[in-house]
């Protein structure tokens, strides 16, 4: 005989009662302030959306028009990580969503963002350009071009990042730059103040996929974290890895300087997501 007192045994959870659960842990974009794994959920020119796909057997793929998207998780559930670029208008957006069972759209809505000005005074050259420097910063463009293209396998654990230098953020994503009046797109990274010679190391394990000395972002490094998910560095006083170099987290790669458009020593670091540069600060849980 069970006593009254005696709590009756709860039958095991059905694998669709486990299922349900994760769903709805995960049908919801994440909270203001919730983190986990990924980055932080923010549906806004320069941020990045999590977008839930459901179970599947394998990793779907998933598409924003041609780019290739980052897709996490599980058999349980997958997510889809968008990056919005900075030129995105507020409104409905799409991506594609291929599995074994065929192909669907998958609709999101983007939100309004307002990011604060800034206007600093640098060299004139670095603005009205020479015809000889126009033509070397288009150059660099392209070749940046087909660097941000590139798409590895996805990483193999979570995508909280950390900070590559140590020092305070003196210029925020996303601020609507003017130099010398002049307008021009706006900041695509993040900028962190720190002497020049203050190591910088990788934010996550990574591939050196590109360095050079370019025209506006001076000594540079590209670094792979899979996926479609990079970061940019620049600005570097030095340059102490190569293209296919492998990093593990917190692994020197360079220095803090002050080479190309600058007016000062800094770290200026990019993360771009599917091609689009995204807000660092989404990754590092802050």
């Amino acid at each position: 005989m069970i006593s009254l007192k005696t709590p009756l045994p709860r039958p095991a959870p059905t694998r669709r009662a486990l299922l349900a659960a994760a769903l709805g842990a995960w049908a919801q974009p994440a909270r203001a302030g919730e983190f986990g794994p990924w980055p932080r959920h923010a549906a806004v020119p320069g941020g990045v959306a999590r977008l839930d796909l459901g179970p599947a057997p394998e990793r779907p793929q998933a598409f924003a028009g041609d780019v290739p998207l980052l897709v996490v998780g599980d058999a349980i559930v997958w997510t889809a990580l968008v990056g919005i670029p900075l030129s995105a208008r507020p409104g409905t957006a799409r991506i594609r969503v291929r599995t074994v069972g065929g192909e669907r759209e998958l609709a999101y809505d983007i939100a309004d963002k307002r990011y604060t000005e800034q206007r600093l005074k640098v060299s004139p050259r670095t603005v009205d350009l020479s015809p000889e420097d126009l033509a070397r910063h288009e150059r660099e463009r392209a070749h940046q071009q087909r660097v941000i293209a590139t798409f590895s396998a996805p990483p193999a654990a979570g995508l909280r990042m950390r900070q590559p230098t140590p020092g305070p953020r003196s210029s925020s994503f996303g601020l609507r730059r003017f130099f010398n009046g002049q307008p021009r797109s706006p900041h695509s990274g993040m900028d962190i103040a720190a002497p020049t010679g203050t190591p910088v190391t990788a934010p996550l394990p990574a591939t050196v996929i590109d360095t050079g000395d370019y025209f506006f972002n001076g000594q540079t490094a590209w670094l792979d974290h899979g996926g479609g998910l990079l970061s940019m560095m620049c600005h570097l006083s030095r340059i102490d890895v190569q293209p296919g170099d492998r990093l593990a987290v917190g692994e020197r790669l360079g220095a803090v300087g002050a080479t190309g458009r600058v007016t000062g020593p800094h770290l200026h670091w990019t993360v771009a997501l599917n091609r689009a540069s995204v807000d660092p600060a989404l990754f590092l849980g802050d």
